[in-house]
């Protein structure tokens, strides 16, 4: 099992936590993960593939400055600086949810994108409406009131109602997240879902045709937030060969409800192409 190191750079005026392990695979592997987590989520992936786990601007331990453009395209110039500053000129990526900020890089610099894994992520496509709470976080002041009153206990039982985890998982997923889940995240999390209505989702993956790295699309089969139609639509919508692969009985965390999700994402991104 490699070691996982952590570490804070700059990138652009911007402190970014770092997790990385050794890379064991052809190019490197750039995970990003999702709202309202942080890069701790891929730490299993990690152990198994190695790589490089960010904490985005706004979570984790990373700045969360209030000049920070929490919106698709400040994430998407922020992660163009963050590979040139890691000096990465080939690497494969890994988006979860709002990871999928990541596809508006690969979208303007194919070039770059050896494989690519989307496992439950925003859909950048036509016809998709934000579920019940990103639409309580996307209302001006009740989305602050909900945000204000979000506790440990709280988030265990909003996830067990909406059923997005398994029960076993509850604790350790509100520990973690709770840790980290303080203004700036807050801010961060209201500020980009309130720059992304419908329209500018699905002019976001305008270019994914252009995308034609082998890809594993990977989703939970009762994700409660994002309906596995996404997942084909996603596959239909890549220029490239794509595999999907729905897991029987898993949620929006696929790799909490099957641990299997891990090694298939291994062997995929092991493959050569």
């Amino acid at each position: 099992m490699p070691t996982i190191d952590e570490r804070t750079i700059e990138v652009a005026g911007t402190e970014v936590f770092v997790r990385e392990a050794q890379s064991r695979t052809a190019s490197p592997i750039l995970y990003l993960h999702g709202v309202p987590t942080h890069g701790a989520d891929w730490i299993p992936f990690l152990e198994r593939t190695s790589g490089i786990a960010p904490d985005l601007p706004g979570f984790g331990r990373s700045g969360k400055s209030a000049a920070f453009d929490n919106s698709i395209d400040g994430y998407s110039r922020f992660l163009h600086a963050f590979v040139e500053t890691l000096g990465l000129a080939r690497f494969s990526l890994v988006v979860h949810d709002w990871g999928a900020v990541g596809l508006a890089l690969a979208q303007q610099r194919p070039e770059l994108i050896d494989r690519l894994v989307i496992a439950d992520a925003v859909p950048f496509l036509p016809d998709y409406r934000w579920h019940r709470i990103a639409r309580v976080w996307r209302t001006p002041l009740l989305g602050e009131l909900f945000m204000g009153s979000t506790t440990r206990l709280g988030v265990r039982v909003l996830m067990r109602r909406v059923r997005a985890l398994p029960d076993e998982a509850l604790k350790d997923f509100a520990d973690t997240m709770i840790e980290h889940f303080d203004h700036g995240t807050q801010r961060a999390i209201l500020r980009l879902y309130r720059s992304a209505p419908p329209d500018v989702l699905e002019r976001a993956g305008d270019r994914l045709g252009e995308l034609r790295a082998p890809a594993l699309v990977v989703w939970g089969e009762h994700d409660p937030f994002l309906p596995t139609r996404f997942a084909h639509a996603y596959a239909d919508a890549l220029g490239g060969e794509t595999e999907v692969e729905v897991v029987p009985g898993a949620r929006h965390w696929p790799w909490l409800d099957d641990p299997a999700v891990i090694e298939r994402v291994a062997e995929f991104l092991a493959r050569s192409r």
